[in-house]
């Protein structure tokens, strides 16, 4: 059996048990509170896992190698960055999300941001607030779908465009049978594909250079002095921009409704502990071990064009066929874990979140339950039209969607967890000017790290909400 017989039947083995995940959790799935937050009886091994899994996309294994293969040591900049808003997220977020969405029976997070608002305000907020997740996740599902292509277009003969296609299908298969419970179960199984996977092969690359020593005797001899500088190529003041920069890569977490949800669907306090921990240990060995792949990488690659495929040169330059369809699989992994719960989020944001305003009300739990799947395949496709047509790298994908969401969303959800009340206005004008900022700097020349684009509309829509905030006793 040849080496790509061999991972295509990996693969296929693969799938056949996700969408048997799928077809089980649809026996679970009875209305839409079912399908969007499985009941809120999370345990911490799914909580954590599908929530760390689901904010790892593609740019995790694919992006962040090729980004440490292409940058340098400046790269690592990337890892405190990214954990300081994962900690934040895991012991300051998670646990007050949970209670308020246990104590006001909030099945989304637009269900936290509207609280008790009604009339105008009410409207304009969910309105706007669906129509950003829905804006957002397309770019963001059709970088994981390009990832998808990337991924076959890597491993077998055939064209990115099929690929794309195939993926999303899968994906959208088992996402529609099962909804949060298949999603949240896959994207474990995923999850623990990944954390093998930044174990192994990294491990394996580093034995290949002789260890950490052989490692960083290779970096000093390419002769790039910025390569092996922690600072890269800025000098003066603009150094900052490096730590600054990601550390605002992590803000933007405080603001991601994929991951927010798994929060609220925790089932009590101890399952929320044992799941901080879990997540967080989780995150330190994935980022960590793909940041060493690509240092590892570029001793020993050559005449690399596409640095976002270093992770496959590897796979196939050190792994056996079966090992590397392992591995191909979680790359795939990495995709649907993302694509399935930012698709399933952005039904919601309308099947859901905007039944009162096209007035559905008085549509039976069956007729919600078919809407909402009706709405994830349109979601699905309007994805997979963007990827097809839209091409862009999945880095830059990914980081304008993950910026629009954090500063649009964050700063009011802080707030609300601090334990004050904003006025719907507020709520409203804050999303408004977190969102339309990021968009705009998006389009003006990058700032050493992107510290504008990353902080300043997270910075003023906090503002605009607490300024409209007043202080809740109890929450």
């Amino acid at each position: 059996m040849s080496r790509t017989e061999t991972i295509l039947y990996t693969l296929i083995l693969y799938k056949i048990v996700l969408l048997g995940i799928g077809y089980f959790s649809s026996k679970r799935t009875k209305d839409s509170a079912d399908f969007f937050l499985g009941g809120k009886k999370l345990g911490p091994w799914v909580a954590s896992i599908s929530a760390v899994a689901s904010a790892s996309s593609a740019w995790t294994l694919l992006s962040l190698s090729g980004i440490a293969f292409s940058w340098g040591l400046s790269a690592l900049w990337i890892f405190p960055g990214i954990m300081i808003g994962s900690i934040m997220n895991w012991f300051f977020m998670a646990p007050k999300l949970q209670q308020i969405s246990v104590k006001n029976n909030a099945i989304t997070v637009n269900d936290i941001l509207v609280g008790s608002a009604g009339g105008f305000w009410r409207t304009a907020i969910l309105v706007f607030a669906s129509f950003i997740i829905v804006f957002s996740f397309s770019f963001h599902i059709a970088s994981q779908f390009q990832g998808a292509g990337t991924t076959f277009a890597s491993n077998f003969d055939m064209k990115a465009t099929l690929a794309i296609m195939l993926g999303g299908t899968i994906i959208l298969i088992y996402a529609i049978l099962g909804g949060f419970w298949a999603v949240s179960i896959t994207d474990t199984l995923q999850g623990m594909l990944m954390v093998a996977t930044s174990i192994i092969l990294p491990m394996t690359a580093l034995f290949a250079v002789g260890g950490f020593p052989g490692l960083w005797e290779s970096l000093q001899s390419i002769g790039d002095a910025n390569y092996v500088s922690i600072w890269g190529s800025q000098t003066g003041i603009a150094k900052l921009g490096l730590p600054f920069g990601f550390m605002g890569v992590g803000l933007a977490t405080l603001g991601q409704p994929h991951i927010l949800t798994r929060f609220m669907a925790i089932r009590d306090k101890s399952s929320m502990r044992q799941a901080q921990i879990i997540a967080i240990s989780w995150q330190t060995i994935v980022f960590g071990g793909m940041l060493l792949l690509g240092f590892c990488g570029k001793v020993l690659l050559v005449n690399v064009v596409d640095h976002e495929s270093i992770f496959f040169m590897l796979t196939k330059t050190l792994m056996t066929p079966i090992v590397s369809g392992l591995i191909i699989a979680s790359v795939l992994s990495a995709i649907m874990s993302t694509a399935d719960s930012q698709l399933l989020v952005a039904a919601s944001a309308i099947a859901h979140d905007l039944r009162h305003i096209l007035k559905l009300d008085t549509l039976f739990k069956h007729q919600l339950l078919l809407l909402s799947r009706v709405v994830l395949v349109i979601v699905c496709c309007l994805a997979m039209i963007l990827a097809l047509y839209v091409p862009q790298d999945i880095y830059s994908r990914v980081l304008f969607a993950w910026s629009a969401l954090g500063a649009s969303f964050g700063p009011v959800l802080v707030i609300i967890v601090l334990g004050r009340v904003i006025k719907p206005s507020a709520t409203f004008f804050a999303i408004f000017a977190g969102f339309s900022l990021t968009v705009f700097l998006s389009f003006m020349p990058n700032t050493p790290g992107d510290v504008l684009e990353k902080f300043l509309p997270f910075i003023i829509a906090f503002s605009i909400g607490w300024y409209g905030s007043r202080k809740k006793i109890n929450i």
